[in-house]
């Protein structure tokens, strides 16, 4: 960073240089090359955080099972913008959602990632945590976790029977049946209630007021960055997008505010003024003060809302990541208090060992070496450009082959483009998702965006990962070269199974 000029005499505030460099999410910091400093150690043992198929057959039955009753109701792109068949869901089920306090998390990209340092805080401090987090990366029995790890599938299916009449009940009296989405939030929720969790960190499934979700009276509401995703839902606007966000902002609540476009963030004060609820803004009242690279991660200092914590090694890579650190401790500071009631910083051994402990499959996850394969959901141009530019810091490729399959509703175009200045060519493909886009559809942007040259189509996902595998290898002087695999969730979660991570 730039100096002060030598006639302001006063010593300038590093976390206000800091704010300043970051208004438009710049990762612009006093990042350092990546060296041998690692505070991995502090944290406890990292647990591949996604289940594989039941090894039981008859549990793998029975599981599948509950997944094909579920298939037959509006899948999650079908939507209608009510919560009254969720409410009636709670209702005839004794309202489960109440049974426990709650932190609730909305915005466009980071949620999942913020949803789980928010869970690793919070399993530090003893508390038991219920996670409700989508889409899922590879089974879906992902999306209800409990004490950091997702339930069994003998327990998914056990409450998927328990509330299956219920369901039924309001299947009956609604003028359209629970959806997909609304039947997993009752079964979240319930067993949240069942098991029973301290607190419940609960991501949207998409929106806020109306997600199904949005049932729960969460003290703490949790926005991530705003990005234009779901246009055609949504809104064409960021503004337009956060007026469905705030949504989740309850009266009293705790907002807790990652930087945002000017028009976002003018929405969600104006939705806290109106119902009275206290916000703290990132690079306000919390942020990142520094951040370094290190070996599998990064180094950082965070300041919170009730004071700074520094030598938190986060095993995660990106300076969206960092950012997203900085607003799960300010959720955190919020639910115990700090802020409001108490001025002091929580027992900062506790927050690092917490944070050196997280995991976020499929989010600049490494899958295989020589050559490198990386993971990466992104699937909007704002995401990509984040995932752009921390493999570029993360792990400096000297050439980075891209294996793209993304679903056929999103900004494909703005994506890519987005990926085109770190991709040296493209494989362009197609995951098993009915939503997917078809290939020779995607393969005609890419070639707009890239040039004929530097794209290969390959409509099987395994045929990609090889095809880009021989393209990293190509020529000995690559021997620094790696693969990104990214576009969607479906993608990565249908590659890093090909990849033997299932």
């Amino acid at each position: 960073m730039s100096e002060h000029p030598a006639d302001h005499p006063a010593e300038p505030d590093p976390f206000e240089e800091i704010v300043d460099a970051e208004t438009d999410r710049d990762p612009d910091l006093a990042v350092i090359e990546a060296g041998s400093r690692t505070l991995r150690t502090q944290g406890g043992p990292q647990t591949d955080a996604v289940p594989a198929r039941p090894a039981d057959p008859e549990v793998d039955k029975a599981l599948r099972a509950v997944e094909a009753d579920l298939a037959t109701r509006w899948g999650e792109t079908k939507l209608d913008p009510s919560v009254t068949r969720i409410a009636a869901l709670m209702d005839v089920l004794g309202e489960p959602q109440r049974a426990y306090p709650s932190i609730h998390i909305t915005g466009t990209n980071g949620k999942t990632s913020t949803a789980r340092m928010i869970e690793s805080l919070l399993s530090g401090f003893d508390l038991r945590t219920g996670r409700y987090t989508s889409p899922h990366v590879q089974s879906i029995t992902e999306r209800i976790s409990l004490d950091g790890a997702p339930i069994d599938p003998e327990r998914f299916i056990s409450v998927y029977d328990d509330i299956k009449p219920y369901v039924e009940m309001v299947d009956e009296a609604q003028e359209f049946r629970l959806s997909f989405f609304e039947v997993l939030t009752g079964m979240a929720y319930a067993a949240f209630a069942d098991a029973p969790v301290d607190v419940a960190v609960v991501e949207v499934g998409m929106g806020g007021a109306w997600d199904a979700t949005n049932v729960i009276d969460a003290s703490v509401a949790v926005v991530t960055p705003i990005a234009l995703d779901h246009t055609d839902r949504l809104g064409s606007t960021p503004g337009e997008i956060a007026a469905e966000k705030a949504g989740i902002i309850k009266q009293g609540a705790t907002v807790i505010l990652a930087q945002q476009p000017v028009d976002a963030a003018q929405v969600m004060l104006k939705k806290a003024v109106e119902v009275d609820a206290t916000v703290a803004r990132e690079g306000m009242e919390f942020g990142v003060v520094s951040r370094e690279i290190a070996v599998g991660g990064q180094l950082l200092t965070l300041r919170g809302l009730g004071g700074e914590y520094d030598n938190i090694f986060l095993p995660l890579h990106g300076a969206y990541q960092a950012h997203n650190a900085a607003v799960a401790l300010a959720a955190v500071e919020a639910f115990f208090g700090i802020g409001a009631e108490h001025a002091r910083t929580l027992d900062k051994d506790v927050i690092r060992t917490a944070f050196a402990g997280v995991s976020s499959p499929g989010r600049l996850e490494v899958v295989r070496s020589s050559p490198s394969v990386v993971l990466d959901a992104a699937h909007n141009p704002a995401g990509a450009r984040a995932t752009a530019e921390a493999v570029t810091e993360a792990f400096g490729f000297s050439r980075l082959i891209g294996v793209v399959g993304t679903s056929a509703e999103k900004d494909v175009r703005g994506l890519l483009e987005a990926f085109e200045p770190v991709f040296a060519e493209v494989v362009v493909t197609q995951n098993s998702s009915h939503r997917a886009m078809d290939v020779d559809a995607l393969a005609a942007v890419a070639v707009e965006v890239f040039g004929d040259e530097r794209v290969v189509v390959e409509p099987r996902l395994d045929e990609a990962l090889e095809a880009a595998v021989t393209l990293a290898e190509e020529e000995a002087e690559y021997a620094g070269a790696g693969v990104l695999v990214t576009g969607s969730v479906i993608t990565v979660g249908e590659a890093r199974l090909l990849l033997g991570k299932g």
